[in-house]
């Protein structure tokens, strides 16, 4: 009997020692995988975690140890990857934000010592001995601009409305003296004057961005769709859900090639943000913010014109000039409601608006509205 236990106390003594070394093994194995994966602390301290937990399961059999830790390796090598990617995607080093805050300088810096030093003071005489012909200039397009509202049908009392020929008390304070104004105005928005020009101001402040992010959101889709450019995600809403996920994204898809695609989520907001704010800050400084730098603009807060807001001459055209005015709010007032639908459509299918209005084309009864709400 007492042969026997010894025996037995040999076998699981041999166990015991044959266990220790293939976890140890596991364990430099592992170790070594993740520094080469340049991993965080955090997961070497998880594997002393698991070697701890391993040795007190003693009375396991070798196979089955063998084959739990083989599993348990795998999981803990591929598990710190999603842990990586949620840590940089909520945090930024100071680095980062160093060099936001130091670009964010940049701009202003830059005007102000070009507005300091001698080559500012020559643009201002240039400016100033050309100023009061630009200021003729601009009054003499003020007035056409003026006669060419009135002549238009976009402007005035015969202007179009949002009713058209039914009958409506329309709000009085709306005389169609700005674009795009079809006498809407069920909240009473328009009854303070100078509020009516603040909303007005913050609408074609956001028609004019819409417009741009919807080609931000379009044109991707539609490269990849037809095979022109291959991007690592092309629908708008999967790009911020990579950046979440901490991915590093190329432009068009060309390996390498990004700036703020392998930056975090923090710095590429505040990269956005600068970016936004810095034109209409520019534009809301009003016309004499950039004489110090020579730069004159004929136009207003809305209009600035000039060679900086109006590159094209566009405005070069009264008449021209006012009817786009309407054409542009009009389509920044679509844009805008089309950003619903984007997000609608990326709720409830998952899918991109291009790849939504292919499959609907292509199969309009079983793809649709009414159709992707009832399955």
């Amino acid at each position: 009997m007492i042969t026997a236990a010894t025996a037995k106390y040999k076998g699981t003594k041999m166990r015991e020692e044959k266990l220790s070394k293939m976890i140890e093994e596991k364990v430099k194995e592992a170790k070594e995988v993740c520094e080469a994966d340049e991993r965080s602390e955090e997961l070497h301290v998880s594997f002393i975690k698991t070697k701890i937990m391993a040795l007190s399961h003693k009375n396991l059999s070798l196979s089955s140890t063998c084959s739990s830790f083989h599993s348990l390796t795998r999981t803990l090598v591929s598990k710190p990857r999603s842990t990586r990617r949620s840590r940089s995607t909520c945090r930024a080093s100071w680095q980062e934000l160093a060099s936001v805050l130091v670009f964010s300088a940049i701009p202003f810096t830059a005007v102000k010592a070009i507005a300091n030093s001698s080559l500012g003071e020559s643009l201002r005489r240039k400016l100033e001995e050309r100023k009061k012909e630009a200021v003729e200039n601009s009054t003499i397009f003020k007035a056409k601009a003026q006669k060419a509202r009135i002549d238009s049908k976009w402007y005035g009392e015969e202007r179009p409305r949002w009713f058209g020929p039914i009958p409506y008390d329309y709000p009085t304070y709306l005389t169609g003296e700005l674009p795009g104004d079809y006498g809407f105005d069920i909240a009473g928005l328009g009854k303070d004057r100078l509020a009516f020009d603040k909303y007005f101001n913050f609408e074609i402040l956001h028609a004019r961005w819409a417009m741009l992010a919807a080609l931000g959101a379009l044109i991707p889709e539609v490269f990849d769709l037809t095979g022109a450019f291959h991007f690592a995600e092309p629908v708008w809403w999967r790009v911020g859900y990579s950046k979440l996920q901490g991915e590093t994204l190329d432009y068009l898809g060309i390996p390498g090639l990004h700036v703020a695609g392998s930056q975090g989520v923090i710095v590429i907001a505040i990269c956005q943000a600068l970016l936004m704010v810095g034109p209409e800050y520019a534009r809301y400084c009003g016309i004499e913010a950039l004489e110090p730098l020579g730069i004159y603009l004929p136009g207003d807060i809305n209009y600035p014109g000039g060679t900086l807001f109006d590159p094209l001459n566009l405005s070069e055209d009264p008449v021209a000039f006012e009817d786009l005015k309407v054409k542009e709010i009009k389509n920044g007032r679509l844009a805008m409601v089309a950003w619903l639908g984007f997000y609608a459509q990326a709720a409830f299918t998952g899918k991109g608006p291009v790849q939504n209005l292919v499959e609907h084309v292509s199969d309009p009864l079983h793809n649709n509205l009414l159709a992707t709400l009832y399955r």
